[in-house]
């Protein structure tokens, strides 16, 4: 029997878990977006960004193993496309929150998140991943290698990167439970600010940081 076709599923998808995860709770801009929702009173349009990010892993998942991704490999032009859309749209989020905590009118006493804003998490959530070029070169470069030879390449890019999302969870309701938790200690119309601001230099950061790194 040849190496690759003694390769079994459940040891396939448990070397990919323990790559995941490494990446998981590495801190980054994921961890950023979840953060701020958490720290700044809003629980749920934290949870809402992480289920963004999480549909963002789906969609990388299937594009990868559909060969889609391996585009951003190896087309210069389509990296860069991704890559300053990403970055402009990160910027673009990040200068919003800067304003909102330099602004000189003082933010209103923590209420009930507005109607849709949830799902403008979510969205944030979900464009921050599919437009991060360098998540989709990871799945082409690391899904294919945790593919069995004999395995459907898309049922498995799918269930990889349900391992992926399922270890997301996890790891996002652990942070806006901690999050909230301090939040409630140190939750004052000045400490939001400063959140606001922690996290919009993060993205602005982070998008300036993707607009000018190469590969």
């Amino acid at each position: 029997m040849d190496d690759d076709d003694a390769v079994t599923l459940p040891t396939a998808v448990l070397g990919f878990a323990v790559v995941a995860a490494a990446l998981t709770v590495t801190p980054g801009l994921d961890t950023a977006l979840v953060l701020r929702g958490a720290m700044t009173g809003r629980p749920r349009e934290a949870a809402a960004t992480g289920g963004g990010i999480v549909a963002g892993l789906f969609v990388w998942g299937a594009a990868a193993a559909a060969g889609v991704s391996a585009l951003l490999t190896a087309s210069q032009l389509a990296f860069d496309l991704v890559r300053y859309a990403g970055a402009a749209w990160l910027v673009w989020s990040g200068g919003r929150l800067l304003w909102r905590a330099l602004r000189p009118v003082a933010p209103a006493p923590a209420a009930a998140p507005a109607s849709g804003s949830a799902w403008r998490a979510v969205r944030l959530g979900l464009v921050s991943n599919l437009l991060n070029p360098k998540v989709g070169v990871f799945y082409v470069a690391l899904l294919p290698q945790f593919v069995p030879p004999w395995a459907d390449p898309l049922a498995v890019g799918l269930l990889l990167a349900a391992v992926h999302a399922a270890l997301s969870l996890v790891w996002f309701a652990v942070l806006i439970t901690l999050a909230d938790v301090l939040g409630r200690r140190l939750r004052s119309p000045r400490t939001i600010r400063a959140v606001d601001g922690v996290t919009g230099t993060t993205l602005v950061a982070f998008g300036l940081r993707l607009a000018t790194a190469g590969r």
